[in-house]
């Protein structure tokens, strides 16, 4: 696979209008306070993170890890490059910890122990979420094989949930759910910068022959739901 430095680009991931949105979530499942422990697994540029320390000014910073450091990576943040299951091996408590659009990086055995390492780096009361993007009526603007390659993506997704499921207890399930306005010429701009991971084996022939296809199957103003499963869980 190729390197990962261009998963986290600048999409609507990034804006404040999704950062908010993704905040309210957050707080239907997790209480903040300024003596929050909060850990982001797969943080890339730790937008998410930051905009939590900026609100609630966390006594000990929001941590972020990733195995790629961006190099605009938010600086009112701890960052640690580091491998998942190496960082959580160190037994640090945490009364948050948030998996986002990152488990399909893992392989069945390694999830089982991130999923594990990540209960017993809990404090008591403590929440874990993973987030994973929704399989069924899932609305990312695709051409054809960008599709196959995602839909073969989020199967990978629903059995390393259902993995990840089994080792968890007391779990809920939820959907987050954001609405898409982007230009036509601003989303193909993000697929040349391979902006999913079901992107970055693409060859370049291939990545042309598919904005043909964006360009000739959608409007010059994109409109969608993107909706994330989220699975909770309390210890």
């Amino acid at each position: 696979m190729k390197p990962l430095k261009n998963w986290d680009n600048s999409t609507w991931l990034s804006s404040e209008r999704y950062i908010s949105n993704f905040h309210k979530f957050l707080k239907l499942k997790f209480k903040f306070n300024k003596n929050s422990k909060i850990l982001d697994i797969g943080c890339g540029r730790a937008n998410i993170i930051s905009f939590l320390q900026k609100k609630y000014k966390f006594k000990n910073k929001a941590t972020g890890i990733d195995i790629v450091k961006n190099k605009n990576i938010k600086k009112n943040i701890l960052f640690k490059k580091s491998d998942a299951i190496n960082y959580l091996k160190k037994k640090e408590k945490f009364d948050l910890i948030i998996i986002k659009q990152t488990i399909h990086f893992f392989s069945k055995k390694r999830v089982v122990s991130l999923i594990n390492l990540s209960k017993k780096s809990l404090n008591s009361g403590g929440k874990l979420l993973i987030l994973s993007l929704k399989k069924k009526d899932n609305g990312i603007p695709s051409y054809e094989n960008m599709k196959k390659k995602l839909i073969k993506s989020l199967k990978k997704d629903e059995v390393l949930l259902k993995i990840a499921k089994k080792n968890l207890y007391k779990i809920n399930e939820t959907n987050f759910h954001f609405k898409v306005k982007i230009s036509k010429q601003k989303y193909i701009k993000m697929i040349k910068n391979r902006y999913i991971s079901c992107l970055l084996n693409v060859s370049n022939k291939q990545l042309n022959k598919g904005i043909d296809e964006i360009k000739l199957k959608f409007k010059n103003q994109i409109e969608f739901t993107d909706t994330l499963k989220c699975i909770s869980f309390r210890k």
